[in-house]
């Protein structure tokens, strides 16, 4: 059609064809990064941030609360037989706090902060849901109900709750304490490492033990000669 037309007629549709087709490509990008309470992007994603919304048991916003969530291998360190967690296990709030978390990825691989239990008239499936594809930091907040209660904190990842990424959120001291959180209360199946006592490690154990026993020995006997 724009052969037709003399040049500045055809550099004038052809603006107005790219002008059309940057603001659909706009359109699409925007519905791809809101999906009704979901923000992301290529680094991460923020689910069910909530700023203002009141639980029904709270007439006002308790305290602000700010809190910095840290999740990497080297915060499992200090826990036999783990191999992530948050830099923190356990984090006590006042009843209607609004908490400002700031949550940081220190690992080259995907981690999420996931908080459940929460009023699901707020909170779709009763979840608040910070994750980070990589090294990187996020922000946002959610605040919680007026009542006493232990909330599960940890990341939804195949193995990561298991291998150490649990904690807990209790709210005016919480109503109870949940299992298997490193370092706090007792595994629901304690990790077993079980040796394989074949002839071959009864072999080294056994030639270990002699070592032991005779190089002091033969030190001492070098030592007194």
């Amino acid at each position: 059609m724009t052969l037709f037309l003399s040049k500045p007629l055809r550099f004038i549709a052809s603006c107005c064809i790219a002008v059309l087709l940057t603001l659909s490509i706009s359109r699409q990008a925007m519905a791809m990064m809101d999906h009704g309470g979901m923000l992301m992007d290529e680094t991460g994603m923020i689910m069910n941030a909530n700023t203002d919304r009141l639980p029904k048991d709270c007439q006002k916003i308790g305290k602000d609360v700010d809190i910095t969530i840290r999740a990497g291998h080297k915060y499992a360190e200090k826990f036999t037989g783990k191999m992530f967690a948050f830099d923190n296990q356990q984090w006590n709030v006042p009843p209607c706090a609004r908490i400002n978390i700031t949550f940081i990825n220190d690992d080259d691989i995907r981690h999420q902060l996931m908080i459940h239990g929460l009023p699901g008239y707020i909170y779709p499936q009763g979840m608040f849901h910070l994750e980070l594809n990589g090294k990187g930091e996020l922000k946002a907040s959610l605040i919680v109900p007026a009542q006493k209660k232990t909330y599960l904190v940890h990341c939804e990842l195949p193995q990561h709750m298991e291998k150490g990424m649990k904690a807990q959120l209790q709210v005016d001291g919480g109503d109870v304490d949940l299992p298997s959180i490193p370092g706090l209360t007792k595994p629901v199946r304690a990790d077993s490492y079980p040796v394989d006592w074949t002839p071959s490690t009864l072999a080294v154990l056994f030639v270990c033990v002699l070592a032991g026993c005779l190089i002091p020995l033969f030190l001492i006997r070098k030592k007194l000669d």
